[in-house]
């Protein structure tokens, strides 16, 4: 049986930094203590004296572009990288080719996961205007859960229908994912920069085309519904201090029944980095303001956000680096996630615990995933170390994406991931992968 003792770690869990040891026996965390010692000559162990050991990052929001979008990213490249950002387990959304939108369609990604991924997975469902009798045969305790695109993005999946969408809210028991942007609104505003400036728009007016009203509109709508029909709904990705104010911290995440995520792009640049970046920072929802970025901040940090995630979504160069109506949005960033955030923590952002609670245990207890998320005795060995004082940079070599390209490109981190264990296996090593490791379909506690 596998045996790993990691010595000597700064052990981030649940609110604390406790310094001491871990055991992994077999697939989980077997001890947990300040001081543990082994006989058995077979245990690996590993100094982590100055390094933090914190729990896999579960992402909950991302697109790996498979099947049918290969030449961009397959579940098999993107969930490699994962690994080297620190993200253990992942939830992919449906807008592949052909949309997960059948229960046939959706288990054809599984059996490719389960063949493929280099990390824990699950996958959303997805909703359109005509598959709510497909949606009511979705088994809760096998997929993730059902996303909406209540506004257009990469692979058109909008649910546009009011009395659709109410119907969906009122009949389904899964748990709603939806990217909130009032189509309406972007359509408006494009059409007004079109007529000024054709397809080449500036990318500084993104975050005016895709604005921050056109987000508060959707996202206060969505919120309504689920008020009035009592639908357990997550907004995926804010974007603006304006929404941040529809979202309350008054009850513990377990009782909550609408809940937000912010991704990392949103939380690190704003839209003075559109002059140097162009369309590589291109998301929909659009990179913001300042005072947005520092909204989101705040309100993650006081618990009306409740996760962090990367809505890694990655284009070759060729298709983001054409006019701004044909570049598509979206970039890759699991590779960066941990380093990245913490970048945010050197910065004084958010605190090693707090990182820790919104990357791991939240997405944890948000989607009820059984035995993972947390350095807990029993649980999945899933866990990562991070050196704080390890500079390195972002460049063309380094990268592990199939689409060969960062938006980080250029910039140094402070620390650096140095060691992924997933399901008890080493399976990322100072910029290597020693072995595939048992990667595992997520279940849940539901």
């Amino acid at each position: 049986m596998n045996l790993i003792l990691i010595k000597n770690a700064q052990i981030v869990n649940e609110g604390q930094i406790l310094k001491g040891d871990v055991l992994i026996k077999g697939d989980r965390i077997a001890e947990v203590g300040e001081s543990i010692s082994v006989k058995s000559s077979e245990t690996r162990v590993i100094d982590a004296d100055g390094f933090y050991l914190v729990p896999g990052m579960i992402d909950d929001q991302v697109h790996f572009r498979e099947p049918g979008l290969t030449h961009k990213a397959t579940i098999a490249s993107e969930s490699k990288a994962a690994l080297a950002g620190g993200i253990t387990s992942f939830i992919e959304m449906p807008n592949t080719v052909p949309q997960a939108t059948t229960i046939a369609l959706l288990e054809e990604k599984f059996t490719i996961a389960s063949e493929t991924s280099w990390a824990n997975y699950s996958f959303m469902f997805g909703g359109t205007n005509d598959n709510l009798e497909e949606i009511l045969k979705v088994d809760e305790t096998k997929v993730a859960g059902l996303k909406l695109f209540l506004g257009s993005s990469t692979g058109n999946m909008l649910v546009d229908d009011p009395a659709i969408l109410e119907e969906i809210f009122s009949k389904t028991n899964l748990l709603i994912s939806a990217h909130c942007e009032d189509e309406t609104t972007i359509k408006n505003n494009l059409e007004k920069y079109v007529s000024v400036h054709g397809d080449d728009i500036p990318m500084q007016m993104h975050p005016e085309i895709r604005s921050a009203e056109a987000c508060y509109i959707s996202s206060s709508r969505a919120i309504k519904l689920a008020k009035k029909t009592g639908a357990r709904l997550h907004v995926f990705h804010l974007s603006t201090e304006r929404e941040t104010h529809l979202f309350s911290n008054k009850l513990p995440l377990a009782k909550k029944k609408i809940t937000a995520e912010v991704c990392i792009h949103h939380l690190y640049f704003t839209d003075k980095d559109y002059a140097a970046k162009g369309t590589k920072i291109k998301w929909n929802p659009a990179v913001k303001s300042q005072k947005d970025k520092d909204g989101l901040w705040k309100a993650l940090n006081d618990g009306r956000i409740d996760v962090i995630a990367t809505d890694h979504a990655p284009h070759t160069l060729e298709e983001k680096n054409q006019v701004y109506t044909k570049a598509p949005s979206g970039g890759p960033l699991v590779q960066h996630a941990l380093d990245a955030l913490f970048e945010m923590h050197h910065k004084g952002y958010i605190s090693v615990e707090k990182l820790v609670e919104k990357t791991a245990h939240n997405p944890a207890i948000l989607f009820q995933i059984k035995d993972r998320g947390y350095i807990r005795e029993g649980y999945k060995a899933d866990l990562v170390l991070v050196n704080p004082t390890a500079p390195w940079t972002v460049n063309k070599e380094n990268i592990g994406y199939k689409c060969g390209w960062s938006p980080f490109e250029g910039t140094t981190f402070k620390s650096r991931v140095t060691h992924t264990f997933l399901n008890g296996v080493l399976v990322y090593e100072n910029g290597k992968y020693p072995k595939k490791g048992p990667s595992e379909r997520l279940t849940f506690n539901r």
